[in-house]
Protein backbone atom coordinates (compact mmCIF):
# COMPACT_ATOMS: atom_id res chain seq x y z
CA UNK A 1 0.00 0.00 0.00
CA UNK A 2 1.67 3.43 -1.04
CA UNK A 3 2.68 5.94 1.76
CA UNK A 4 0.33 8.40 3.13
CA UNK A 5 2.29 11.32 1.49
CA UNK A 6 3.67 9.41 -1.77
CA UNK A 7 1.71 11.79 -4.19
CA UNK A 8 4.38 14.31 -2.99
CA UNK A 9 7.52 12.25 -4.42
CA UNK A 10 6.21 12.84 -7.79
CA UNK A 11 8.47 15.63 -9.41
CA UNK A 12 5.60 17.60 -11.03
CA UNK A 13 3.60 17.89 -7.54
CA UNK A 14 6.31 17.81 -4.95
CA UNK A 15 7.90 21.08 -4.86
CA UNK A 16 4.79 22.72 -5.30
CA UNK A 17 2.75 20.95 -3.00
CA UNK A 18 5.38 21.22 -0.35
CA UNK A 19 5.36 24.77 -1.06
CA UNK A 20 1.66 24.99 -0.47
CA UNK A 21 1.58 22.85 2.45
CA UNK A 22 4.02 25.22 4.19
CA UNK A 23 2.09 28.52 3.15
CA UNK A 24 -1.21 26.94 4.22
CA UNK A 25 0.67 26.01 7.69
CA UNK A 26 2.26 29.35 8.59
CA UNK A 27 -1.49 31.03 7.81
CA UNK A 28 -2.88 28.67 10.43
CA UNK A 29 0.40 28.84 12.90
CA UNK A 30 0.22 32.44 12.90
CA UNK A 31 -3.80 32.56 12.73
CA UNK A 32 -3.72 35.44 10.04
CA UNK A 33 -5.81 36.54 6.81
CA UNK A 34 -5.17 38.24 3.74
CA UNK A 35 -1.86 40.38 3.36
CA UNK A 36 -3.11 43.37 5.90
CA UNK A 37 -6.64 41.88 6.67
CA UNK A 38 -9.65 39.92 5.14
CA UNK A 39 -10.99 42.95 3.17
CA UNK A 40 -7.46 42.12 1.32
CA UNK A 41 -9.17 39.05 -0.62
CA UNK A 42 -11.63 41.50 -2.63
CA UNK A 43 -8.88 41.47 -4.78
CA UNK A 44 -9.27 37.60 -5.59
CA UNK A 45 -11.85 36.95 -8.70
CA UNK A 46 -13.54 34.81 -6.70
CA UNK A 47 -13.67 36.60 -3.33
CA UNK A 48 -14.27 40.07 -4.11
CA UNK A 49 -17.87 41.73 -2.96
CA UNK A 50 -19.07 43.01 -6.54
CA UNK A 51 -22.85 42.64 -7.50
CA UNK A 52 -20.83 41.45 -11.02
CA UNK A 53 -19.00 38.17 -8.81
CA UNK A 54 -21.22 35.19 -9.77
CA UNK A 55 -19.14 32.87 -7.51
CA UNK A 56 -20.40 31.31 -4.71
CA UNK A 57 -17.22 32.44 -2.57
CA UNK A 58 -18.35 36.22 -3.35
CA UNK A 59 -17.16 38.22 0.29
CA UNK A 60 -15.90 35.51 1.90
CA UNK A 61 -12.54 34.46 2.40
CA UNK A 62 -10.62 31.23 2.39
CA UNK A 63 -10.96 28.45 4.50
CA UNK A 64 -7.69 28.80 6.19
CA UNK A 65 -8.64 32.43 7.69
CA UNK A 66 -11.57 30.16 9.80
CA UNK A 67 -10.98 30.43 13.79
CA UNK A 68 -10.72 26.09 13.96
CA UNK A 69 -12.84 24.64 16.08
CA UNK A 70 -10.65 22.08 18.11
CA UNK A 71 -14.11 19.92 18.81
CA UNK A 72 -14.17 19.56 14.89
CA UNK A 73 -12.83 16.87 13.60
CA UNK A 74 -13.68 17.24 9.61
CA UNK A 75 -12.48 20.79 8.61
CA UNK A 76 -15.11 23.03 7.38
CA UNK A 77 -13.96 24.62 3.75
CA UNK A 78 -17.39 26.70 3.87
CA UNK A 79 -16.69 28.27 6.75
CA UNK A 80 -15.33 31.27 5.24
CA UNK A 81 -18.67 31.92 3.06
CA UNK A 82 -20.16 35.26 3.34
CA UNK A 83 -18.15 35.98 6.41
CA UNK A 84 -17.16 39.72 5.15
CA UNK A 85 -21.06 40.49 4.72
CA UNK A 86 -20.93 40.82 8.67
CA UNK A 87 -20.13 43.70 10.77
CA UNK A 88 -16.00 43.13 11.85
CA UNK A 89 -17.13 42.41 15.94
CA UNK A 90 -19.18 39.63 14.47
CA UNK A 91 -16.01 38.18 12.04
CA UNK A 92 -13.58 38.21 14.93
CA UNK A 93 -15.61 35.03 16.38
CA UNK A 94 -15.53 32.82 13.03
CA UNK A 95 -11.79 34.23 10.85
CA UNK A 96 -8.80 35.74 11.97
CA UNK A 97 -8.72 39.07 11.09
CA UNK A 98 -5.47 39.92 11.54
CA UNK A 99 -3.28 40.38 8.65
CA UNK A 100 -0.41 38.14 7.92
CA UNK A 101 2.17 40.88 6.88
CA UNK A 102 1.32 42.02 10.23
CA UNK A 103 1.78 38.85 12.06
CA UNK A 104 5.25 38.09 10.36
CA UNK A 105 6.63 40.92 11.57
CA UNK A 106 5.80 40.20 15.15
CA UNK A 107 7.31 36.61 14.70
CA UNK A 108 10.19 38.49 13.44
CA UNK A 109 10.42 40.41 16.37
CA UNK A 110 10.00 37.79 19.05
CA UNK A 111 12.60 35.60 16.74
CA UNK A 112 15.13 38.18 15.35
CA UNK A 113 18.16 36.43 17.37
CA UNK A 114 16.98 32.93 15.64
CA UNK A 115 16.69 34.96 12.45
CA UNK A 116 19.99 36.56 12.61
CA UNK A 117 21.83 33.75 13.31
CA UNK A 118 20.89 31.74 10.12
CA UNK A 119 21.60 34.85 8.06
CA UNK A 120 25.38 35.27 9.44
CA UNK A 121 25.60 31.42 9.38
CA UNK A 122 24.35 31.27 5.53
CA UNK A 123 26.22 34.41 5.04
CA UNK A 124 29.53 32.65 6.63
CA UNK A 125 29.14 29.72 4.27
CA UNK A 126 28.84 31.70 1.54
CA UNK A 127 32.30 33.56 2.13
CA UNK A 128 33.81 30.20 3.12
CA UNK A 129 32.81 28.70 -0.27
CA UNK A 130 34.11 32.34 -2.16
CA UNK A 131 37.28 31.53 -0.04
CA UNK A 132 37.30 28.22 -1.56
CA UNK A 133 37.05 29.48 -5.15
CA UNK A 134 39.78 32.26 -4.38
CA UNK A 135 41.97 29.00 -3.66
CA UNK A 136 41.26 27.10 -6.45
CA UNK A 137 41.47 30.11 -8.98
CA UNK A 138 45.30 30.24 -7.52
CA UNK A 139 45.99 26.91 -7.37
CA UNK A 140 44.86 26.80 -11.46
CA UNK A 141 47.31 29.87 -12.04
CA UNK A 142 50.18 28.31 -10.43
CA UNK A 143 49.70 25.15 -12.63
CA UNK A 144 49.37 27.00 -15.69
CA UNK A 145 52.91 28.91 -14.24
CA UNK A 146 54.55 25.84 -15.09
CA UNK A 147 53.31 25.28 -18.62
CA UNK A 148 54.51 27.11 -22.02
CA UNK A 149 53.19 27.20 -24.78
CA UNK A 150 54.74 26.11 -28.12
CA UNK A 151 53.15 26.10 -31.84
CA UNK A 152 52.63 22.64 -30.97
CA UNK A 153 50.45 22.81 -27.58
CA UNK A 154 51.87 23.24 -23.78
CA UNK A 155 55.06 21.92 -22.67
CA UNK A 156 55.72 21.49 -19.09
CA UNK A 157 58.98 24.09 -18.12
CA UNK A 158 61.81 22.08 -16.54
Amino acid sequence: MPGKHQHFQEPEVGCCGKYFLFGFNIVFWWSCCGARGPNDWNLNIYFNCTDLNPSRERCGVPFSCCVRDPAEDVLNTQCGYDVRLKLELEQQGSIHTKGCVGQFEKWLQDNLIVVAGVFVGIALLQIFGICLAQNLVSDIKAVKANWIKHDDGYKLLK
